[in-house]
């Protein structure tokens, strides 16, 4: 698989200490078109790797303070969990690459590496893991999402998004019905941390909406009033 190529949509975690390196894997992933959620710091990525569902992480092996890669992958593995895992590390020598497999790890890179590589790797953990067909195709309501052709329609009507409004949408279509903050937007879709005083989200809402919106059609991206948005029907009940 090499950048651009069109595959389903992956929830992925990625868990680097490195700003520069996680921004690296994180937007590689995006321009794939899945969804890359950033972690720098241990002690959240082993909350958000316990606590929510996820297609991939990619865990560095050594990140600061008391917790590790190592160990966040030992919790995960003991909690039953067989998410894939890809472990990087700037350590090669083959005993760490064994140990950091025998900790639960499906496979492991040494850094640097070129990001071909690592979608490559995962693109086949993903499919290795996956027990059914991949979900290649969001739907809600008469609102479509085809993942693989990068096509959006409403109804007969052909939709023409941006990269990131196709994002957006999909994010939208995996938590439909759900209320989403403009946090878990901003994280999930531009990967910000949280800034009370940007637009941006609300800016980029309304142009979704406006597109997803012709004349006599329902608005399906609702303001969910001291929270954020929500994609539901018009009539359903908050």
């Amino acid at each position: 698989m090499s950048a651009g190529a069109a595959c389903a949509l992956w929830r992925c975690l990625v868990v680097e200490d490195d700003v520069a390196n996680a921004r690296f894997i994180a937007d590689g992933l995006r321009e794939l078109g899945h969804i890359a959620v950033v972690c720098h710091d241990g002690a959240q990525a082993l909350e958000r790797a316990t606590t929510e569902p996820w297609d991939l992480i990619v865990l560095d092996r050594m990140l600061p303070h008391e917790v590790d890669g190592l160990s966040i992958l030992a919790t995960l593995r003991g909690l039953g969990r067989k998410t894939p895992v890809i472990v990087l590390s700037a350590l090669s020598a083959l005993d760490e690459r064994v140990r950091g497999l025998k900790a639960g790890g499906d496979d492991y890179l040494t850094k640097p590496f070129a990001f071909t590589e690592l979608a490559a790797r995962a693109e086949a953990l993903v499919r290795r893991a996956r027990p059914g067909p991949e979900i290649r195709v969001l739907e809600f309501a008469d609102l479509r999402l085809d993942l693989a052709r990068r096509q959006a329609q409403r109804g007969a009507r052909a939709l023409t998004l941006q990269p990131r409004e196709f994002r957006l949408l999909a994010f939208f279509l995996l938590h439909a019905q759900q209320d989403l903050t403009r946090s878990m937007l901003l994280e999930a879709v531009w990967d910000y941390r949280f800034d009370p005083q940007t637009n941006v989200i609300d800016v980029q809402v309304s142009r979704l909406r406006a597109k997803l919106t012709a004349a006599g059609e329902p608005a399906l991206i609702q303001t969910v009033r001291g929270v954020g948005y929500r994609l539901a029907l018009p009539d359903t009940p908050a």
